[in-house]
């Protein structure tokens, strides 16, 4: 960071924030430098996202007052500070986008549905910029690269539903960063980002800042990216300042208990090293006043290799045709799974990682049955799903069930949570009696950490890792035998996600549960996965035990990935080794198939592609 300059680029001063009489923030106070990055940390409902949204000028959207306090921005050293609380809609809009940009934390409900990446992009260009139509379409296909989305000038055309989760949060990334704004709020901005990317997205962050003197307010759970770029650090507890320090002395000396506890839940790449199985750690909980541990470790030895696995996946191949040439006919494929095989048994998890597009969210649909495979096989509890009867499929669909990546998008907004979560019940008939649904719906709930009565609220009360805890709850309902979680701890902060962990694991052992786990957390997937399998283009690059691909990955890829991984330690300084050149793309031309590598068996049970030392990664 640049010497301190003498005045604040973005002062809040004794702000609250209120739902008519309920008060989400309280009394809150901070300034904002420029070249200063400012990081918000605090579990999930304790007023970061709201306190981003006041700041951009938004909140009244949501039905909330700015009861006090106020907003100071000063554009520069000469300028007279604006208090943003007491702009108009039509004055904030000046500001918003040009000056004062935000990453949003849902990027499927933060982008239009009905205009396409190219539009929405050129929007922000044309609005605040000076730029002709043609000069704004070059632009938007700079900021697509900048952010390293492959194949950036057929995105142009393409709408936010025909991406992935980390395409779309890239496109949000790059459409706030159009303007080179003063100030960069940005809420959760690497969330659905792979380490590799996030890693990339960090630098074009820093590099703006050293460019431009921006600040960056950066909302975030995941401690090992504040370590890394932050330079002071606001934590907050339900809507309230609880300690504010450099970030230095808040990871080495933390004054406050619930800091702590915080640092405690943050799972750390290595931890596991040397150990066979997956343990359920202690239980670490701030109670309010003090710190609380629940539990013993336990070591996670559930595998049952000797049944039939649940699940088997033989040969697996899934494409999309896009592009559709002038009669009609397909002119190019995206090529998203390729010839992938695996098994999970019961009592296992498997983790899929990888990059964003490498086909891991489409493996696990597939598996659902919410998207047909090209060719290959599924066969679930020994039958091949191609020859299922339709009740034999409902069955599938009961005893495997999906959580989604986004939370928002996957519950209904016009029924209530509770009706939600007892629809699979419902649906296979698992209950009969309304007084016992109603009684299962509210120990689905206190499982999650929720209340029994948050049943009768609907999805926009809560927040985003309350949402995500929620259809955790719902894919509970119907007592599944495998669970497929997609990117499922994704929106979760530090301390829920150490409980959604160790209520996995705990489901896991004493029922039985086995788990796809597709996720781009490597120190989650490290501390809760029995098995590993790295995508790359759609196709497993390495696959082994937790402890082979971790403790000692062979495939240039795994390596890399690894490398990303943020470290919760700001004095540590890991040489990330950055993928670079030609960013690889799955979408071919008709007849251009991709070269099929075959998988060597380099240690018993370890599993390594021929594409180790290939160019294209």
């Amino acid at each position: 960071m640049p010497s301190q300059p003498p005045y604040p680029l973005l002062s809040v001063n004794s702000l609250d924030i209120a739902f008519g009489s309920n008060r989400v923030v309280k009394n809150l106070s901070f300034d904002l430098y420029p070249g200063q990055t400012l990081a918000i940390v605090g579990e999930s409902g304790s007023g970061k996202s709201m306190t981003s949204l006041a700041i951009m000028g938004l909140v009244h959207y949501l039905n909330a007052t700015i009861a006090n306090g106020s907003i100071l921005f000063q554009k520069n050293v000469d300028s007279t500070p604006v208090d943003l609380t007491q702009l108009s809609d039509r004055q904030m809009r000046k500001i918003r986008g040009k000056d004062i940009s935000m990453i949003f934390q849902e990027p499927m409900t933060s982008l239009n549905p009905v205009y396409t990446i190219g539009d929405q992009i050129t929007e922000v260009l044309l609005l605040h910029g000076d730029y002709t139509r043609a000069s704004a379409q070059e632009e938007a296909l700079r900021l697509l690269r900048l952010v390293r989305l492959a194949d950036a000038e057929s995105l142009l055309k393409r709408y936010p539903h025909q991406l992935s989760g980390g395409m779309r949060q890239r496109v949000m990334i790059a459409m706030a960063l159009a303007c080179k704004p003063k100030v960069l709020v940005a809420d959760e901005p690497t969330t659905a980002l792979d380490v590799t990317i996030q890693a990339q997205i960090l630098t074009i962050i820093r590099d703006l800042q050293k460019e431009l003197g921006m600040a960056v307010i950066f909302i975030t759970h995941d401690m090992g990216v504040v370590a890394e770029i932050a330079d002071h650090v606001v934590v907050m507890r339900d809507g309230e300042k609880v300690e504010e320090a450099d970030v230095e002395p808040l990871f080495k000396h933390p004054q406050e208990a619930y800091t702590r506890a915080l640092l405690a839940a943050v799972p750390t790449l290595g931890s596991m090293k040397g150990q066979a199985l997956p343990c359920a750690d202690p239980l670490v909980i701030f109670d309010g006043t003090e710190i609380v541990t629940h539990g013993e470790p336990t070591v996670q030895d559930t595998v049952r290799v000797q049944e039939e696995p649940i699940v088997r996946v033989e040969n697996l191949v899934t494409r999309f045709d896009i592009n559709k040439g002038f009669f009609g006919g397909v002119s190019h494929r995206v090529h998203a799974v390729e010839n992938v095989s695996f098994a999970i048994s019961p009592g296992e998890t498997l983790a899929l990682v990888g990059e964003s597009g490498s086909g891991k969210s489409t493996i696990g649909r597939t598996i659902q049955q919410l998207q047909k495979s090209n060719s290959g096989d599924i066969i679930f509890s020994g039958k091949p799903v191609s020859q299922m009867s339709r009740s034999e499929k409902m069955t599938l669909r009961q005893q495997v069930q999906y959580i989604f990546q986004d939370p928002f998008a996957s519950l209904d907004p016009r029924k209530t949570v509770g009706f939600s979560i007892a629809e699979p019940i419902h649906t296979h008939y698992l209950i009969s009696d309304s007084k016992r649904i109603k009684q299962r719906v509210s120990e689905l709930l206190e499982r999650v950490g929720l209340k029994p009565e948050h049943a009768k609220r609907y999805p926009h009360e809560f927040s985003g890792g309350q949402r995500q805890r929620i259809c955790i709850a719902r894919a509970l309902a119907s007592k599944p035998k495998l669970i497929i979680a997609d990117e499922a701890l994704s929106a979760l902060d530090v301390s829920i996600q150490a409980q959604i962990i160790h209520l996995m694991m705990q489901l896991q052992r004493e029922e039985g549960l086995a788990y796809l786990f597709i996720s781009h957390d490597m120190a989650v997937v490290e501390k809760m996965s029995h098995r590993v399998a790295v995508l790359h283009l759609g196709q497993i690059v390495e696959m082994g035990s937790r402890q082979q691909v971790f403790d000692s990955p062979k495939h240039t890829y795994t390596q890399k990935l690894l490398s990303a991984v943020p470290v919760a330690d700001p004095l540590h300084h890991r040489k990330h080794l950055l993928l670079e050149g030609d960013i690889p793309s799955p979408i071919r031309k008709v007849g251009d198939e991709p070269a099929i590598y075959p998988l060597d068996e380099v240690a018993a049970g370890h599993f390594v592609s021929r594409s180790g030392t290939s160019s294209r990664l």
